[in-house]
Parts: structure tokens; C-alpha cells; sequence
């Protein structure tokens, strides 16, 4: 199994680029405060790995590895994905998704999808439409990406005519918005309230979209190709500032801004990572500053390890907030936000 999680369906792209005369952006908006800490948060979800043959298949139960030490196994999670006629299939794992907080998770229970609050253990399935499978497809063909809080969800189907629309399931009010086939979701603001897609266009460029929580579009901009190339990115609260991190050929990641309303690029900051890490996951946080997962490989193609650090976005200085090893006996993993 490959060291880092399979990529997602869903989330794929970046952003930076060149501009010289253009200064670090930040939020415009004004942000009152972080969010409050939490009794517990979950630091990766995973399943086992067991050997079949000459290679390895996932087995046992989806399983939370929790900031506390604690291990929650989520016996009512499925593990193995069935197809449209509900054959499981052994050597795959079920689509599963963790809220940037790390306190809500999203999986499959008895064939519907389902929110959990991981410290309440409360379940709840989402609404409408977005709980269950559409005629014809199987668990393996739909991905989710949860909000920071848990508290909205989208599910994109692949279907092969690429007819179904993605949804935004909203628990907290039972409402279920749709957004267009062609728009793959990359980030959400730390508030929830937008959404951040891209779609490609009939000139094989990429545009960026904007979608609040009502499904209707707010913002829109084909991007530079160093913003489109580049990979994580993240949506600030202003529905407008974008971060991505710049990877190049000198494997020395860098942070850019990217403005959607004015279509400028910051300069590039170095950003403050051991060489060996790989960026993952980048958020922004009410307050203005950005979150970033990252992780290291292991040996004999086993899991490393992940860090998790806040970035000013001004300096690319950065701060360790948590580190640990992914157990050696992981077939798949998930960190907060995938």
C-alpha cells in the first residue's frame, strides 16, 4: 500500500504563480477569533492490513486513532465496498472522510452514509438523497469530503455517463443542494459557508468556482496554470483568498496566495518543512492563519509518519503542532480533512 492515502476523487489541483510586483495576500475578511478547542479530535482514521497471496488486503474494523492515545474502533463502519448489486469486494476499502477539527467522521453504515461526532459517538445518517446510492452504482464509485465541523458533506458520484450531480448535504438543515457534473470540490472555507471547485473549460484551461451554502456561485476565475498545477490549496473565509503550496523541480515547497476577484498571484514564501515531507492537507482557520498537514515516508513501502503545523501566510514560518508514526499495519489512512 502506498504511503501516502489514496488521492481523492473529489480534491485535486492548486494554485500559485508568478507576479512580481505582487505582495502576500491575506484574507480580507475580518476574522473574530480560532475555533475552541475540544475534548478529543481524531489524529488519523485507518484500516488493517492483512496478506493475501503475494500482496496485502484492508481487514478488521475502520479504526480512529485518537489525540488522547485512545483507539476507537467503529464497529458499525463498513470496511469493504459493495458494487451495484452488492457483491463486497474484499480487497478494497470503503470511502471514509475525517473533519478538519478531527471531531466528526464520515463513512458507510449499513449501505447509507452517516456522520458521527466522535466524542458524543452520536450517528446520524445525511439527509435526503445524499444518504443512500443511486440506482445503478456501487460504494466504490462515490467520494465525500466533510466541512471543518462536520456539519456539511458532499458526495460526487462517478457514474460513467457523468450525469449525477454532486451534492451538499447540510445536517443542520436537512437540506440538500446540488452542484454542476462538470466542478470537482478542493476546499471549504473554515466557516463551512463556501466552497471551493474546479472545472476544466472548452479552451483546456481551468476555472475556479465559488459556491455558498446554498449551492448558488459567488465567485468564478480561470486561474493561472501555477495556481491550477499546484496541490494542497485552501479556501479562506472571504470566499475569495486562496493558499496553495508550489512544489517545483528543486522539491523546495513554497506558499502563494492567490486573489479569485482580482486574479493576482502573490510572490512566493519558502516554506518551513524538513526536506522529505510531503504537503497533504492545508486549511485556513477562522482566525487568518493556515493549517498544514504533511508526511513522510516510511521504509519497504510501509506508512511513515505526519506532522501537523500552522503556516503564517505572510513568511512561510511555521509552527509544530502535533507529530506521530502511522502504524506499520495500516492498508489505508486518512488525516483530518481528507
Amino acid at each position: 500500500m502506498a504511503l501516502i492515502p489514496p488521492s481523492r476523487g473529489l480534491a485535486a489541483l492548486a494554485l500559485a504563480a508568478a507576479a512580481a510586483s505582487a505582495v502576500i495576500a491575506t484574507p480580507a475578511q475580518a476574522y473574530t477569533g480560532a475555533a475552541s478547542a475540544t475534548p478529543d479530535s481524531v489524529r488519523y482514521a485507518w484500516v488493517g492490513s492483512c496478506p493475501e497471496k503475494d500482496y496485502t488486503v484492508p481487514c478488521g474494523a475502520w479504526t480512529l486513532t485518537m489525540r488522547s492515545g485512545k483507539t476507537v474502533k467503529l464497529a458499525d463502519a463498513q470496511v469493504h465496498p459493495r458494487n451495484a448489486k452488492g457483491k463486497a469486494d474484499k480487497e478494497a476499502a470503503t470511502p471514509f472522510a475525517v473533519s478538519g477539527d478531527g471531531r466528526f467522521v464520515n463513512y458507510f453504515k449499513d449501505g447509507g452514509l452517516v456522520v458521527r461526532d466522535v466524542n458524543s459517538g452520536k450517528v446520524r445518517p445525511l439527509p435526503g438523497k445524499a444518504a443512500a446510492l443511486p440506482k445503478g452504482l456501487g460504494m466504490a464509485e462515490v467520494d465525500t469530503v466533510i466541512s471543518p465541523d462536520g456539519s456539511i458533506v458532499v458526495v460526487d458520484y462517478y457514474d460513467e455517463a457523468d450525469r449525477l450531480p454532486t451534492l451538499v448535504a447540510n445536517l443542520k438543515t436537512g437540506k440538500v443542494v446540488t452542484l454542476p457534473t462538470s466542478d470537482s470540490v478542493l476546499s471549504f472555507s473554515p466557516d463551512g459557508e463556501h466552497l471551493l471547485t474546479s472545472r476544466f473549460t472548452d479552451d483546456n484551461t481551468t476555472e475556479f468556482a465559488v459556491f455558498d451554502a446554498a449551492g448558488e456561485q459567488t465567485a468564478s476565475q480561470v486561474v493561472p496554470q501555477i495556481v491550477s498545477n499546484n496541490s494542497p490549496v485552501a479556501l479562506a473565509d472571504d470566499g475569495n483568498t486562496v493558499a496553495v503550496v508550489v512544489t517545483g523541480g528543486s522539491n523546495r515547497p513554497r506558499l502563494r496566495t492567490y486573489d479569485l476577484a482580482a486574479d493576482t498571484v502573490s510572490e512566493a514564501v519558502a516554506l518551513g518543512i524538513p526536506k522529505g515531507e510531503s504537503s497533504q492537507r492545508l486549511f485556513w482557520d477562522a482566525a487568518g492563519t493556515l493549517t498544514l498537514w504533511t508526511s513522510r515516508e516510511g521504509s519497504d513501502e510501509k506508512p511513515g509518519s505526519a506532522v501537523k503545523r500552522t503556516v503564517n501566510a505572510e513568511t512561510g514560518a511555521t509552527r509544530k503542532l502535533d507529530s506521530f508514526r502511522i502504524k506499520s499495519t495500516t492498508w489505508t489512512w486518512w488525516l483530518p480533512g481528507e
